[in-house]
């Protein structure tokens, strides 16, 4: 098994179509080599780490 990460320190960052008026957003950051998503309203609920294969899956799943 896999360690969880110190994701203190991560430069999360939210979509440019999430804008400032507090809609549901995540963030995403990157974990060499997974990504990291959370909710922005609610980091310390806990995080999703994908590998990038599974994140461009994820992406184009909820993009539609």
């Amino acid at each position: 098994m896999g360690s969880t990460p110190d994701l203190a320190n991560v430069p999360w960052r939210k979509s440019t179509y999430s804008g400032n008026t507090g809609g549901d957003c995540v963030e995403v950051a990157p974990l060499t080599p997974h990504i990291a998503v959370r909710d922005s309203k609610n980091p310390e609920v806990g995080t999703l780490t994908l590998s990038p294969e599974a994140y461009v899956a994820f992406v184009s799943h909820v993009g539609r």
